[in-house]
């Protein structure tokens, strides 16, 4: 979650439109991996419940964001290929990152499509890696609905509920967000304290881009 960010305000303000771009960006495009996604989901279905969105249109504006940015990752990836491996590391490209993503494919299958949804940061380069390993395209889409179902269906109706059901839930909602981003950061911030060779080079590409190195 970006520091100083205000889910609510950026949901009021900036409504559908604002909501689907976020769900785009994060789900298929390089720079969208810092957005609040999980986040940002559950407060818009919170605020369905208070009435500020409509639940089945909110539902279906996920819905379409998350599959049409995880087909347009898998289309970038597949355009550009192997040569995603050439690039320079970069503080939002790393190399190893791709080799370690590509090894976990082959651990996970296809499932790695579903699973990435509810990964911060893994579910930005999960469809672009799909591409550039030449998933077939109807093998992909139907995981990727899967998915897109499982997350932008289910994360909002999870707030819509809850908000419907737990008086002045709007008191503990804070919480409730911090709560949501430290359940999904965990899997991979326990990745890297348990590998100490990713854990170094992590460091080491930080350090770098804020020009201490």
């Amino acid at each position: 979650m970006i520091p100083g960010f205000d889910l609510i305000s950026f949901l009021k303000a900036t409504g559908y439109l604002g909501l689907f771009g976020v769900v785009f960006a994060e789900s298929g495009l390089f720079i969208g991996f810092f957005l609040p996604g999980d986040s940002l989901l559950f407060t818009a279905g919170f605020l369905a419940s208070q009435g500020y969105f409509n639940i089945a249109l909110l539902m279906l504006v996920c819905l379409l964001g998350a599959i049409l940015g995880d087909s347009f990752g898998y289309a970038f990836g597949k355009k550009t290929g192997e040569t995603l491996f050439a690039k320079e590391d970069s503080f939002f490209f790393h190399k190893r990152q791709l080799e370690r993503a590509r090894i976990f494919y082959e651990l996970h299958g296809k499932k790695t499509i579903i699973l990435a949804r509810f990964m911060p940061i893994i579910r930005t380069f999960a469809p672009i890696l799909a591409g550039v390993g030449q998933m077939r395209y109807p093998t992909f889409l139907s995981y990727n609905v899967i998915g897109g179902i499982a997350w932008g269906v289910g994360i909002p109706a999870i707030g819509y509920f809850l908000g419907s059901v737990i008086p002045n839930i709007d008191k503990y909602l804070l919480p409730i967000v911090l709560g949501i981003i430290v359940v999904s950061v965990l899997p991979p911030a326990i990745h890297v304290l348990k590998d100490k060779e990713y854990r170094d080079e992590t460091i080491k590409i930080v350090k770098k881009y804020i020009g201490l190195a």
